[in-house]
């Protein structure tokens, strides 16, 4: 199994250069297919609105608030999502 990112050539920047209380469009991935896989099982699909909601004290992880309901992200996996800040 290759386990290397695929390189999206979607628009924007990356989730974990967001500040908080942001908002903004998820356009698409730079992850390994299984990591983007657990994340669309989530809702995080390409079109979906996140809001960065604040960091841990050390910065890692992330809380987003997506569909309706809060997650937490690794910076890991914040870089390889793709958004545009609305």
């Amino acid at each position: 199994m290759n386990r290397s990112a695929s390189r999206s050539n979607a628009p924007g920047v990356s989730l974990a250069t967001l500040a908080a209380r942001q908002a903004a469009r998820i356009t698409g991935f730079d992850l390994p297919p299984e990591r983007r896989a657990r994340l669309l099982e989530m809702g995080m699909t390409t079109g979906t609105e996140i809001e960065v909601i604040r960091f841990a004290p050390l910065g890692d992880p992330i809380e987003i608030e997506v569909r309706g309901y809060r997650l937490s992200l690794r910076k890991r996996e914040a870089r390889g999502i793709r958004v545009v800040c609305i």
